[in-house]
């Protein structure tokens, strides 16, 4: 167990390494753990792990560690027994003793007075207890009784953190949506889960509070993924505009960089922080200055390790940005030693909307943060990867260029001429679609040299036999 300096409300991090789980990758996954936590605006105080072959099915931990964590929380640091069976009036009698000894706890929660934000040794109560594992409900449920404090796993860090970020319309439905499938499992009977009459606007016939709060959110969900879809045929329609457009979509791991390397090629005022999940929506925007044709850079949400399902699917609208991409850039942070493996994890998503078709090139983000050694290593290892630091105006500028020469190739030279009547139509439309390479006038009309995509060629070549 190691400790960490307290600023926000105090968190707890707890982790099983498994078979098959080698130390570094497990420190990287905790490291990670912190840092999603720290997003959500707590701060890590201390970390609670284990060496098993397994997850222990009741509580995660074992009943030695589960004590342990419940020292560090204030809690009792055990799972309670179930409930006692029920029995009727007549053997409550019967076992009725007159010596006066009271029950013992039968692990049924009692009415309990707000906890103190300090524990009776004067430390801070923790707020939070973070599991890098998914956890069941009921796994969830034995973990805060035995602690006392709410328990998150990490999809449910990663979706509230998600929750919080969201800024668009759509983003704030799909998280919603994403939100109430990782909540519906986990409803509990509260006190009030008496079952009631049935009535216009009032609970069906025999409905208990939770089946009335699970209807609600099925029907909130049905709500949610109706508008989804209303949203996703404008969002279609954008993107059947830009179809034939050339266009990069960057893609990675959460803070990467991306959106630092979008705000640098584009000279758009995206959203920019040090953090995970800064960005959730997707950005389109013209590499800058402007070239002709035009090239559309898009910034896109960034991955993470054991991102939940519930989430890749809701914002497969958003990834589909780098379906429909000409051209991916997989951006590392190069400063990252863990890199390789988030590498990994963007191909794996990517894969699972049939993306990595693309084509696609490695842009090792973040290179000012490493030593020319360092360097010079990775580019042995990845020699086909662009090595940039997003703050380097002269790095920004080198990629810049290596994408136009990219969409270069792919350009067909037309050479075109056109009566009076339509050689201003036909230049304007060759100015505003391709580059106009050369462009002379006689008495006959206009001859032009313009390089454009084969499907604005095609166009161009059109207007021109009017």
């Amino acid at each position: 167990m190691t400790e960490r300096a307290q600023k926000k409300p105090p968190a707890v991090l707890v982790g099983v390494q498994l078979d098959g789980v080698d130390d570094d990758e497990f420190r990287a996954s905790m490291a990670e753990l912190a840092r999603l936590v720290s997003t959500l605006g707590y701060e890590p105080i201390a970390e609670l792990c284990q060496r098993r072959d397994h997850l222990a099915p009741a509580a995660v931990l074992g009943e030695g560690k589960l004590e342990e964590l419940g020292k560090l929380t204030g809690g009792k640091g055990r799972v309670p027994s179930a409930a006692k069976a029920k029995t009727t009036k007549a053997r409550e009698r019967f076992e009725k003793r007159d010596d006066g000894v009271e029950d013992l706890d039968d692990g049924v929660d009692e009415e309990q007075e707000e906890p103190s934000d300090t524990l009776p040794d004067g430390r801070p109560r923790p707020k939070l207890v973070a599991v890098d594992h998914e956890l069941s409900p009921s796994q969830a449920r034995n973990l805060e009784k035995a602690c006392g404090v709410t328990v998150l796993d990490r999809t449910g860090v990663i979706v509230e953190i998600f929750h919080r970020h969201a800024r668009s319309r759509e983003a704030k439905l799909q998280v919603e949506l994403a939100r109430l499938k990782y909540v519906a499992p986990r409803l509990r009977e509260g006190s009030g889960g008496d079952r009631q009459r049935g009535g216009i606007g009032g609970k069906g016939a025999g409905e208990s509070a939770l089946e009335l709060d699970r209807r609600r959110i099925r029907d909130r969900v049905a709500e949610i993924e109706e508008e989804i879809t209303s949203l996703e045929r404008d969002q279609d329609n954008r993107r059947a505009r830009r179809r034939d457009a050339m266009r990069v979509a960057l893609v990675g791991y959460t803070n990467a960089g991306k959106s630092s390397l979008m705000r640098a090629l584009t000279g758009s005022e995206v959203y920019v922080e040090d953090k995970l999940f800064a960005t959730l929506d997707t950005t389109v925007r013209a590499l800058q200055p402007e070239t002709r044709p035009r090239i559309l850079v898009s910034d896109t949400v960034g991955f993470i390790k054991k991102l939940p399902h519930d989430l890749v699917a809701s914002f497969r609208s958003t990834l589909d940005e780098a379906h429909e991409a000409s051209l991916l850039l997989f951006v590392a942070d190069a400063s990252d030693p863990t890199f390789r493996s988030q590498l990994a994890v963007t191909r794996s998503v990517l894969s699972e909307i049939g993306a990595l078709e693309t084509p696609s090139r490695l842009v090792l983000n973040k290179c000012d943060r490493l030593t020319s050694e360092q360097r010079s290593e990775l580019l042995v290892e990845f020699p086909e990867a662009i090595p940039v630091s997003a703050h380097a105006p002269e790095d920004v500028s080198r990629l810049r260029q290596w994408l136009i020469d990219y969409f270069d190739q792919s350009l067909v030279e037309l050479h075109l001429e056109a009566p009076h009547r339509i050689a201003g139509a036909l230049v304007a439309e060759a100015h505003a679609r391709g580059r106009v390479v050369d462009e002379s006038w006689d008495d006959e009309g206009a001859k032009i040299v313009v390089r454009a995509t084969p499907e604005d060629a095609a166009r161009l070549r059109a207007l021109a036999l009017r």
